[in-house]
């Protein structure tokens, strides 16, 4: 049993007026009361003076064997089963300090953080809780030497390309992860090139698709982001729409990505001395590309009302680490997102990205209980979610150091 209460909630969706207690019991929320009701009895209560209740954060773009250093996907191959299992685990812990509870991998090495998913829900059943939910993908599926080829997902024609996505239901993945174009973190391949043709790319999603199986691209470069719109994914990664002579987003396309409600995660979040993969710092250089412009793009797509989700590919380098999904919450904001609506990105609406809209994302009973406290008023400052004040994990207060 443990109460958590706060002068200001949000549930998800909205604002709360006046704040909330809420109740939670065996790792789920059992009540929502106003923020002025008294605990029951002899409950533990967890709280703090001018903090935010809100459910807790859910980063729906991370690399879990990504070590936050540059070079980070490049060393993976060296990893042996325990150093990806220590990567993997202080990836959680940093994610857990900054107030994120679940997270969806979009790319492992060896079914790794698949089978870190396995083993934590196993592990909660002996009462103790120390890690966010994990929602996995493997291996992302690529071209031979294609983005990301080194976390051994390469595939050669159709045949193979129909055998990766069973292999992948069969081992119970989430989600299937496409690389429909090249990937600045890999020297070689052409971010504004498509890795695979029309028609290989809809075999994947019709197999997915009849196995029961959603299907997420990651696309920098605008034809692999049309392509990808015309072979129906259910989300794009990244959604650049980068090609030789800059940013391009045509009307239609943003068009087609609201009318089929095909979530894009636009990846934003950085430190402030971040700086950009070579591949992608030449574009920029080359065609006057700026951050600003990334940041008015994405303020396009919400405004042609395309649902956009929060997710910071974090784990790749050290202008990406994990733990940083606030940011992108600040940036969404800075595109153009009310704070109610970034906040609902990574919370709600990536719920819903993740396929557990039924159980995360809400202050509702019934619900896991995986909430955040922050110093301060993110429905004015968005950025109070830098400031953690306490994390509590299906019930759990989690321990931030």
């Amino acid at each position: 049993m443990l109460a958590v209460r706060a002068g200001q909630a949000f549930d998800g969706e909205r604002a709360i007026p006046g704040g909330a207690l809420v109740l939670t019991e065996g790792g789920r929320i059992t009540g929502i009361e106003p923020g002025s009701a008294d605990p029951p009895e002899g409950w533990p209560v967890v709280e703090a003076a001018g903090a935010t209740l809100l459910p807790g954060l859910i980063d729906t773009h991370v690399h879990l064997c990504g070590d936050s250093r540059m070079g980070a996907l490049d060393r993976l191959p060296g990893y042996d089963d325990a150093e990806l299992a220590g990567v993997i685990e202080q990836a959680l812990r940093a994610q857990v300090a900054a107030g994120v509870t679940t997270v969806r991998d979009l790319g492992d090495r060896r079914w790794s953080a698949l089978e870190w998913r396995d083993r934590s829900a196993a592990a909660d059943g002996d009462g103790a809780v120390r890690y966010p939910t994990v929602v996995a993908s493997g291996p992302p599926i690529t071209s031979p030497a294609g983005h990301c080829w080194h976390m051994g997902g390469e595939v050669r024609d159709a045949d193979e390309l129909r055998k990766a996505v069973r292999e992948r239901a069969d081992r119970r993945v989430d989600v299937v992860k496409i690389m429909a174009s090249g990937g600045a973190m890999t020297p070689g391949t052409d971010v504004t090139a498509c890795q695979f043709d029309l028609e290989e790319l809809r075999l994947a999603v019709e197999e997915a698709h009849t196995l029961g199986l959603p299907v997420t691209a990651h696309a920098h470069g605008l034809p692999a982001v049309e392509q990808a719109v015309a072979a129906g994914v259910d989300g794009i990664e990244h959604c650049g729409c980068l090609t030789a002579s800059g940013m391009e987003v045509p009307d239609r396309l943003l068009e087609s990505l609201a009318a089929q409600g095909i979530q894009v995660c636009p990846t934003l979040g950085k430190t402030a001395d971040a700086t950009p993969p070579p591949a992608l710092l030449e574009i920029m250089e080359r065609t006057g590309l700026t951050w600003e412009a990334r940041l008015a793009m994405v303020g396009r797509m919400h405004r042609a009302g395309v649902r956009l989700v929060s997710g910071a590919d974090a784990g790749i380098s050290s202008g990406k680490p994990h733990g940083i999904l606030r940011e992108t919450v600040v940036d969404l904001v800075e595109a153009g997102l009310t704070s109610v609506e970034a906040l609902a990105s990574a919370t709600s609406v990536a719920a819903r990205s993740c396929g557990l809209g039924e159980r995360k994302g809400r202050l509702r009973a019934g619900y896991d209980a995986d909430l955040l406290l922050v110093d301060g008023d993110p429905f004015t400052d968005i950025t109070a979610l830098r400031r953690v004040s306490a994390v509590v994990l299906r019930g759990q207060r989690a321990d931030l150091q």
